[in-house]
């Protein structure tokens, strides 16, 4: 199969976006996410001009549109379900990575803003999460909430889950993901009854 420079470039995307969950921000450099991604250095400058804040903004812009089309995808149908699916994703996720890694966008924000490329992946992960906190409020809208009950349980859902993945990590349990699921299963049972 014939390596085309989009998936040298797609690569170097999702590198960037997996050691951030995995090192943070500032532990991620452009000579380390080359290596990460088996690219030669060259050509991190050759995709990226901006240098690693341009990498970092399109990584947190990957992210959410991966995790936005994601949850537009299982709350189409059953909003409990979807809640179900989305848990399940990270349960998968934390294990998988045996509780090493996190969300992008969680370890952008929790950085002190050492230098522009901070600053610059703050702004983009506020957004991000913004959109994910729009999109799922759109679905739970869809599904018969009033706008504004369906803002919150999506601040609330979305709020509750990060949490649950930094205590997961600290504790190296799923303890803390699996009480979240229970909570807002309950809630989310009690707003959505079966007819």
């Amino acid at each position: 199969m014939v390596k085309t420079a989009n998936d040298t470039r797609q690569r170097l995307v999702a590198a960037t976006a997996d050691m951030i969950r995995r090192r943070g921000l500032n532990a991620t450099s452009v000579r380390e996410l080359a290596k990460f991604a088996n690219t030669p250095l060259g050509s991190t400058y050759h995709y990226f001009p901006g240098g690693k804040t341009q990498m970092v903004q399109e990584a947190i812009e990957w992210t959410q549109q991966s995790i936005s089309g994601f949850l537009q995808k299982v709350f189409a149908e059953d909003p409990v379900q979807g809640l179900d699916d989305f848990l399940a994703r990270w349960r998968v996720r934390l294990l998988q990575d045996e509780f090493n890694a996190g969300c992008p966008l969680l370890a952008v924000v929790m950085e002190e803003p050492a230098n522009d490329d901070a600053k610059a992946g703050i702004q983009a992960a506020g957004e991000a999460f913004k959109h994910w906190q729009a999109t799922l409020a759109a679905m739970l809208a869809r599904h018969g909430l009033a706008e504004q009950e369906a803002r919150s349980l999506a601040i609330l859902s979305i709020s509750a889950l990060e949490g649950s993945i930094i205590l997961c990590r600290a504790e190296k349990s799923l303890a803390p993901l699996d009480t979240v699921a229970q909570q807002l299963r309950a809630l989310f049972i009690q707003k959505f009854p079966k007819p």
